[in-house]
């Protein structure tokens, strides 16, 4: 017999007896089939309903769904001195940084704020150095599913991987956080005061009503909330698609227009994109 997905109707009822035939017999539940029963009327809080169905999806989600792009990464140059070193950690509140060379496609390590602080607390007149710190950056293809690199993680203790496209160029980077986030949803820090808003309402312009978008919304999540076809085929947020309508990073105040929006750089440093003003043409 090929059962289904047991009912729920009662902890001593048709569910709890489903559910020991199924131990018995020892039929094994396909994905759908477990997929159902977390969706049904089982006796779990929606939190946990959630975190069960994302460690479902973590095996089917490949790394370049979740990642943060190359052009949103908050990287260290090998070049930099120590006091820029310590003021772009303070800055960003991140713990890993990748270090690069010429460009972001030249990675020559990770650096661990950890230990930066270590020779900070031992250096007298000694020459600070980059080099000497780095640990060994680990690489992925954006096709490395999250199950298996939540692995490797564990196994490696290192807790960021950068990946790399199918031509080996830098796609973006991914940490632990990421996905862990995948499964039990945001993690906030103590640098994460506040829920930010990817989309919201920023008054209007000339009678036309005007927006602030974060550089990392995705162009699906985009298109969706001003119904709209940006292409997505090649980029994922809208950052990133603005960096290619421009051919560079712009910097501040500099505007750009395409797909019937304007949109204006509202807020950006010489390394990425943090947020836009857009506003609908012929609105």
């Amino acid at each position: 017999m090929n059962d289904k997905p047991p009912s729920t109707s009662g902890a001593g009822g048709p569910g709890l007896f489903a559910r020991i035939k199924r131990a018995i017999t020892g039929e094994p539940w396909s994905r759908d089939e477990i997929h159902s029963f977390i969706q049904s009327d089982v006796d779990l809080d929606a939190e946990e309903k959630s975190m069960l169905a994302g460690v479902l999806e973590v095996s089917e989600t490949q790394a370049r769904e979740v990642m943060v792009p190359r052009s949103q990464m908050v990287v260290i140059e090998i070049e930099h001195d120590f006091d820029d070193v310590i003021e772009l950690i303070i800055q960003s509140g991140h713990s890993r940084f990748p270090v690069i060379g010429e460009d972001r496609d030249e990675i020559l390590g990770i650096l661990l704020a950890k230990d930066l602080l270590r020779q900070f607390g031992s250096r007298v007149d000694e020459e600070f150095t980059i080099q000497k710190l780095l640990r060994p950056a680990t690489v992925i293809p954006e096709s490395k599913r999250l199950n298996a690199l939540l692995k490797e993680f564990r196994a490696s203790h290192n807790h960021m991987a950068i990946v790399v496209d199918e031509y080996g160029g830098v796609a973006g980077l991914l940490t632990i956080e990421d996905v862990l986030e995948e499964i039990v949803g945001e993690i906030d820090d103590e640098h994460d005061h506040e829920e930010v808003e990817f989309i919201r309402p920023d008054g209007d312009r000339n009678g036309k009503p005007i927006f602030t978008v974060r550089a990392l919304t995705r162009v699906e999540d985009f298109n969706e909330f001003f119904e709209c076809e940006l292409a997505d085929e090649e980029y994922d947020t809208i950052g990133g698609l603005v960096m290619h309508e421009l051919g560079r990073l712009p910097g501040r105040g500099e505007t750009v227009e395409f797909g019937g929006f304007k949109f204006a750089v509202v807020k950006a440093d010489e390394r990425r994109i943090d947020a836009l003003q857009v506003q609908r043409n012929g609105d």
